[in-house]
């Protein structure tokens, strides 16, 4: 099996990085999306279990978690894990093409040591939290109890933003968007 590079965006819910995430996916056909694991609920009918993410029970997670076959995994929020499963990264690279991650800071962070210089790790960050609170309230998935908890679990992230390789401040989409096609595009042809 040939292998192919890894590119990982991180950054605290909210941000961008999944917008950032599909439109690097539809301008460069050499990418594939690396569809995490998880354990929580769906968000409405916008997302499909095997296609924006594998939708598992707590009990089957922890099943793979014993028989060694996630990359990494964490458990983001109490009862809610997240994790890369093997199977998915060798599902990618067989095809030929290098896989994009969208997962949390801890996540790509493990990714990134995971990967060495195979990966470009790339934190989304806002230009403050009052952007960030306002973004996630347009949402509409959030209630007050779960805002507050990924508004302070933003601030923790927000520390870890120097162990990434570059970051992008997602202030301007537009902007932003080009920039990480720039960084996508210099990675993957080098």
């Amino acid at each position: 099996m040939t292998t192919g590079k890894a590119l990982i965006f991180s950054a605290p819910s909210g941000s961008g990085k999944t917008t950032i995430v599909k439109h690097l996916l539809n301008t460069f056909p050499e990418l594939s999306f690396s569809i995490s694991a998880c354990t929580r609920d769906r968000r409405g009918r916008n997302e499909d279990n095997g296609k924006d993410y594998y939708f598992l029970s707590p009990e089957e997670f922890t099943k793979r978690i014993d028989n060694n076959e996630f990359i990494e995994w964490e458990e983001v929020y109490p009862g809610n894990f997240y994790g890369t499963l093997k199977s998915e990264i060798e599902r990618i690279w067989a095809q030929g093409k290098h896989v994009v991650f969208d997962v949390d800071v801890k996540g790509g962070l493990s990714l990134k040591k995971y990967f060495g210089n195979k990966a470009l790790a790339i934190f989304v960050k806002v230009p403050d939290l009052n952007v960030l609170k306002e973004r996630l309230n347009d949402r509409g998935t959030e209630t007050e109890a779960s805002l507050s908890q990924r508004l302070f679990k933003a601030k923790f992230e927000m520390t870890f933003e120097e162990k990434f390789d570059i970051t992008l401040v997602n202030k301007n989409l537009n902007e932003t968007l080009k920039e990480a096609e720039t960084l996508c595009k210099a990675f993957i042809k080098n």
